[in-house]
């Protein structure tokens, strides 16, 4: 289903690189951002604590293939499901406006 402003999936917007390891195009919204340094941080807390998508998965309650779609920047998770998977791994992974900004700034876009 499309959001409501038509932004597509983090992935639409990579202008380089291999996900999540990316630049995002000039034009990428604010989402894609988001997805982005989300993607980012659960792929480093999985890895540090040694997690598989499917172990996560179960932990969490959600399914792999949606673990998975949030890493591959397929997707950005639904509210229930990011609360699921912060819980599971007592770890914020929502990165916040002020991060999201952050990056915009950092990848040389400017935030209206």
């Amino acid at each position: 289903m499309p959001r409501s402003n038509n932004d597509k999936h983090p992935l639409f917007y990579v202008a380089e690189g291999d996900w999540p390891h990316v630049a995002l195009a000039a034009d990428a919204p604010l989402s894609a951002h988001c997805g982005l340094l989300l993607a980012r941080d659960l792929e480093q807390t999985m890895r540090s604590r040694d997690l598989s998508l499917r172990g996560l998965a179960e932990i969490a309650s959600v399914a792999h293939s949606t673990v998975a779609r949030v890493l591959n920047g397929d997707v950005l998770p639904d509210i229930g499901t990011l609360t699921r998977l912060e819980d599971a791994l007592d770890h914020q992974l929502w990165p916040g406006p002020s991060a999201v900004r952050d990056a915009v700034v950092s990848a040389g876009r400017t935030v209206a």
